[in-house]
Protein backbone atom coordinates (compact mmCIF):
# COMPACT_ATOMS: atom_id res chain seq x y z
CA UNK A 1 0.00 0.00 0.00
CA UNK A 2 1.71 3.59 -0.67
CA UNK A 3 2.16 5.79 2.12
CA UNK A 4 1.61 8.90 2.36
CA UNK A 5 4.73 11.36 2.19
CA UNK A 6 5.34 13.31 5.36
CA UNK A 7 3.32 16.54 5.69
CA UNK A 8 5.94 18.62 7.60
CA UNK A 9 9.60 18.82 7.70
CA UNK A 10 10.81 17.11 10.83
CA UNK A 11 14.24 16.70 12.19
CA UNK A 12 15.59 13.65 10.16
CA UNK A 13 15.49 11.32 12.86
CA UNK A 14 11.93 12.05 14.51
CA UNK A 15 8.88 10.17 12.88
CA UNK A 16 5.30 12.29 13.43
CA UNK A 17 2.02 10.72 12.91
CA UNK A 18 -0.11 13.39 12.56
CA UNK A 19 -3.62 13.64 12.16
CA UNK A 20 -2.73 14.08 8.23
CA UNK A 21 -0.94 11.15 7.89
CA UNK A 22 -3.61 9.27 9.54
CA UNK A 23 -6.13 10.97 7.25
CA UNK A 24 -4.44 9.46 4.46
CA UNK A 25 -4.18 6.30 5.84
CA UNK A 26 -7.40 5.93 6.38
CA UNK A 27 -8.78 6.96 3.01
CA UNK A 28 -6.53 4.25 1.06
CA UNK A 29 -8.16 1.68 3.47
CA UNK A 30 -11.48 3.21 2.97
CA UNK A 31 -10.76 2.66 -0.60
CA UNK A 32 -9.71 -0.93 -0.83
CA UNK A 33 -12.19 -1.87 1.90
CA UNK A 34 -15.23 0.19 1.77
CA UNK A 35 -15.08 0.93 5.31
CA UNK A 36 -13.46 3.25 7.50
CA UNK A 37 -10.93 1.24 9.78
CA UNK A 38 -11.71 -0.51 13.31
CA UNK A 39 -9.26 0.61 16.28
CA UNK A 40 -7.18 -2.25 16.13
CA UNK A 41 -6.67 -1.73 12.18
CA UNK A 42 -6.05 1.95 12.85
CA UNK A 43 -3.17 1.05 15.19
CA UNK A 44 -1.88 -1.50 12.63
CA UNK A 45 -1.65 1.35 9.45
CA UNK A 46 0.30 3.20 11.67
CA UNK A 47 2.55 0.38 12.58
CA UNK A 48 3.21 0.12 8.69
CA UNK A 49 3.27 3.87 8.18
CA UNK A 50 6.22 3.89 10.90
CA UNK A 51 7.77 0.95 9.63
CA UNK A 52 7.61 2.34 6.40
CA UNK A 53 8.90 5.37 6.94
CA UNK A 54 12.10 3.95 8.53
CA UNK A 55 12.70 2.05 5.61
CA UNK A 56 12.01 4.61 3.12
CA UNK A 57 14.35 6.83 5.22
CA UNK A 58 17.13 4.33 5.30
CA UNK A 59 17.21 3.79 1.35
CA UNK A 60 17.24 6.91 0.94
CA UNK A 61 20.18 7.20 2.82
CA UNK A 62 21.46 4.69 1.05
CA UNK A 63 21.45 6.41 -2.18
CA UNK A 64 19.07 3.65 -3.56
CA UNK A 65 16.56 6.15 -4.98
CA UNK A 66 19.31 7.73 -6.68
CA UNK A 67 18.10 8.44 -10.20
CA UNK A 68 15.47 6.08 -10.93
CA UNK A 69 12.39 8.21 -9.07
CA UNK A 70 10.86 5.01 -7.61
CA UNK A 71 7.88 5.34 -4.94
CA UNK A 72 7.77 4.82 -1.59
CA UNK A 73 6.96 1.06 -1.75
CA UNK A 74 9.72 0.50 -4.22
CA UNK A 75 12.04 1.93 -1.79
CA UNK A 76 10.54 -0.24 0.92
CA UNK A 77 10.95 -3.55 -1.18
CA UNK A 78 14.83 -2.63 -1.94
CA UNK A 79 15.46 -2.31 2.06
CA UNK A 80 13.76 -5.31 2.83
CA UNK A 81 15.41 -7.38 -0.04
CA UNK A 82 18.62 -6.20 1.40
CA UNK A 83 17.82 -7.17 4.95
CA UNK A 84 16.50 -10.52 3.71
CA UNK A 85 19.02 -11.84 0.93
CA UNK A 86 21.29 -13.04 3.18
CA UNK A 87 18.27 -15.53 4.42
CA UNK A 88 18.28 -16.96 0.86
CA UNK A 89 21.65 -17.94 0.45
CA UNK A 90 21.88 -19.71 4.13
CA UNK A 91 22.73 -23.62 3.82
CA UNK A 92 21.57 -25.30 7.26
CA UNK A 93 22.76 -28.42 8.53
CA UNK A 94 20.46 -31.10 8.11
CA UNK A 95 19.37 -30.93 11.85
CA UNK A 96 18.44 -27.60 11.71
CA UNK A 97 16.34 -28.46 8.91
CA UNK A 98 15.10 -31.60 10.93
CA UNK A 99 14.04 -29.63 13.99
CA UNK A 100 12.11 -26.72 11.84
CA UNK A 101 10.21 -29.87 10.17
CA UNK A 102 9.49 -31.46 13.48
CA UNK A 103 7.88 -27.97 14.94
CA UNK A 104 6.12 -27.33 11.60
CA UNK A 105 4.76 -30.52 10.62
CA UNK A 106 1.52 -29.41 10.19
CA UNK A 107 2.80 -27.58 6.98
CA UNK A 108 4.42 -30.66 5.47
CA UNK A 109 2.05 -33.32 6.50
CA UNK A 110 0.25 -35.56 3.66
CA UNK A 111 -3.42 -35.35 4.21
CA UNK A 112 -5.52 -38.38 5.95
CA UNK A 113 -7.86 -40.61 3.65
CA UNK A 114 -10.34 -42.90 4.28
CA UNK A 115 -12.08 -44.87 1.63
CA UNK A 116 -16.07 -46.05 2.69
CA UNK A 117 -19.16 -47.14 2.31
CA UNK A 118 -22.49 -45.35 3.28
CA UNK A 119 -26.30 -46.14 3.23
CA UNK A 120 -28.84 -42.98 3.88
CA UNK A 121 -31.22 -44.40 6.28
CA UNK A 122 -35.16 -43.00 5.98
CA UNK A 123 -35.78 -40.89 9.07
CA UNK A 124 -38.70 -43.30 10.47
CA UNK A 125 -35.84 -45.77 11.01
CA UNK A 126 -36.42 -47.07 14.33
CA UNK A 127 -33.89 -48.97 15.27
CA UNK A 128 -30.16 -48.12 13.62
CA UNK A 129 -28.34 -51.06 15.78
CA UNK A 130 -30.64 -53.63 14.49
CA UNK A 131 -30.10 -52.61 10.85
CA UNK A 132 -26.40 -52.98 12.07
CA UNK A 133 -26.79 -56.32 12.87
CA UNK A 134 -27.95 -57.54 9.73
CA UNK A 135 -25.53 -55.48 7.58
CA UNK A 136 -22.71 -57.26 9.51
CA UNK A 137 -24.16 -60.41 9.11
CA UNK A 138 -23.93 -60.37 5.57
CA UNK A 139 -27.77 -59.46 4.89
CA UNK A 140 -28.04 -56.96 2.05
CA UNK A 141 -30.18 -53.52 2.85
CA UNK A 142 -33.50 -53.45 2.51
CA UNK A 143 -34.92 -51.68 -0.23
CA UNK A 144 -36.29 -48.59 1.74
CA UNK A 145 -32.94 -47.23 2.17
CA UNK A 146 -32.86 -43.69 1.00
CA UNK A 147 -31.76 -42.50 -2.81
CA UNK A 148 -29.27 -40.01 -3.37
CA UNK A 149 -26.92 -38.78 -5.91
CA UNK A 150 -24.34 -39.39 -2.90
CA UNK A 151 -21.45 -41.79 -4.02
CA UNK A 152 -22.20 -44.69 -2.18
CA UNK A 153 -18.35 -45.71 -1.94
CA UNK A 154 -15.39 -43.84 -1.85
CA UNK A 155 -12.20 -44.14 -1.71
CA UNK A 156 -9.05 -42.34 -0.94
CA UNK A 157 -11.10 -39.12 0.04
CA UNK A 158 -9.57 -36.35 2.18
CA UNK A 159 -11.47 -34.13 4.61
CA UNK A 160 -12.26 -31.14 1.72
CA UNK A 161 -14.03 -34.04 -1.08
CA UNK A 162 -15.92 -35.60 2.27
CA UNK A 163 -16.94 -32.71 3.87
CA UNK A 164 -17.49 -30.81 0.38
CA UNK A 165 -19.72 -33.74 -0.58
CA UNK A 166 -21.35 -34.76 2.36
CA UNK A 167 -21.33 -31.45 4.87
CA UNK A 168 -19.22 -30.33 7.55
CA UNK A 169 -17.75 -33.04 9.99
CA UNK A 170 -18.69 -35.99 8.55
CA UNK A 171 -14.96 -36.71 7.85
CA UNK A 172 -14.76 -36.16 11.48
CA UNK A 173 -16.98 -38.54 12.30
CA UNK A 174 -15.96 -41.32 10.04
CA UNK A 175 -12.02 -41.07 11.73
CA UNK A 176 -13.95 -42.42 14.67
CA UNK A 177 -15.59 -45.55 13.19
CA UNK A 178 -14.75 -48.75 13.21
CA UNK A 179 -12.67 -50.10 10.55
CA UNK A 180 -14.20 -53.53 8.66
CA UNK A 181 -17.81 -53.21 10.00
CA UNK A 182 -20.98 -51.44 9.61
CA UNK A 183 -21.21 -48.52 12.35
CA UNK A 184 -22.90 -45.56 12.28
CA UNK A 185 -25.41 -43.43 12.81
CA UNK A 186 -23.27 -40.82 10.66
CA UNK A 187 -25.03 -37.27 10.61
CA UNK A 188 -24.66 -35.13 7.12
CA UNK A 189 -26.04 -32.67 5.91
CA UNK A 190 -28.73 -34.98 3.99
CA UNK A 191 -29.55 -36.98 7.34
CA UNK A 192 -28.66 -40.26 8.72
CA UNK A 193 -26.53 -42.61 6.99
CA UNK A 194 -24.55 -45.92 8.35
CA UNK A 195 -20.69 -46.47 7.19
CA UNK A 196 -18.48 -48.85 6.30
CA UNK A 197 -15.18 -47.43 6.42
CA UNK A 198 -12.51 -50.13 4.47
CA UNK A 199 -9.41 -47.87 5.19
CA UNK A 200 -8.57 -44.86 7.22
CA UNK A 201 -4.54 -43.69 6.67
CA UNK A 202 -3.91 -40.75 9.26
CA UNK A 203 -2.26 -38.00 8.31
CA UNK A 204 1.77 -38.40 7.18
CA UNK A 205 4.64 -36.38 7.74
CA UNK A 206 7.59 -37.02 5.17
CA UNK A 207 11.35 -37.77 6.03
CA UNK A 208 13.36 -34.76 5.48
CA UNK A 209 14.79 -36.70 2.32
CA UNK A 210 11.42 -36.32 0.42
CA UNK A 211 10.60 -33.10 1.49
CA UNK A 212 14.19 -31.60 1.47
CA UNK A 213 13.54 -28.56 -0.58
CA UNK A 214 10.55 -27.70 0.54
CA UNK A 215 11.49 -27.73 4.12
CA UNK A 216 14.64 -26.19 3.29
CA UNK A 217 12.44 -22.73 1.41
CA UNK A 218 10.35 -22.78 4.35
CA UNK A 219 13.63 -22.33 6.84
CA UNK A 220 14.75 -19.65 4.60
CA UNK A 221 11.47 -17.73 4.32
CA UNK A 222 11.26 -18.22 8.32
CA UNK A 223 14.39 -16.61 8.85
CA UNK A 224 13.83 -13.67 6.61
CA UNK A 225 11.34 -12.92 8.44
CA UNK A 226 13.06 -13.00 11.86
CA UNK A 227 16.26 -10.89 10.01
CA UNK A 228 13.53 -8.41 8.98
CA UNK A 229 11.63 -8.34 12.39
CA UNK A 230 15.21 -7.84 14.17
CA UNK A 231 16.24 -4.95 11.80
CA UNK A 232 13.23 -2.94 11.79
CA UNK A 233 13.71 -2.63 15.34
CA UNK A 234 17.00 -1.99 15.34
CA UNK A 235 16.46 0.93 12.75
CA UNK A 236 13.65 2.10 14.70
CA UNK A 237 15.74 2.38 17.86
CA UNK A 238 17.16 5.40 15.83
CA UNK A 239 14.04 7.21 15.42
CA UNK A 240 11.86 9.44 17.66
CA UNK A 241 7.93 8.32 16.50
CA UNK A 242 5.28 10.84 17.50
CA UNK A 243 2.19 8.79 17.62
CA UNK A 244 -1.67 9.35 18.65
CA UNK A 245 -2.66 7.44 21.75
CA UNK A 246 -5.41 5.44 22.01
CA UNK A 247 -8.26 8.20 23.03
CA UNK A 248 -6.86 10.35 20.50
CA UNK A 249 -6.98 7.77 17.37
CA UNK A 250 -10.29 6.92 18.20
CA UNK A 251 -11.36 10.50 17.90
CA UNK A 252 -9.96 10.55 14.68
CA UNK A 253 -11.26 6.91 13.31
CA UNK A 254 -15.11 9.02 13.96
CA UNK A 255 -14.30 11.75 12.03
Amino acid sequence: MQQPEQIDAPEANEIVVSEQVFSALASRFHAQMQRGPSSDEAQALLDQYVRSEVLVREARALGLDNGDGVVRNRLVQKMAFLMTSAAQSAVPEDAVLEQHLREHASKFQTPALVSFEQIGLPEDTLDVDVFLASLNAGEAPPQDTIPSMLQPVVNNAGINQVDGSFGRGVFAQLERAPIGQWSGPIQSGFGVHVVLVHEYIPAQTPSLEDIRDLVLADWRSALADDLRAAQEATLLEAYNVSRPNADTLQSWIGQ
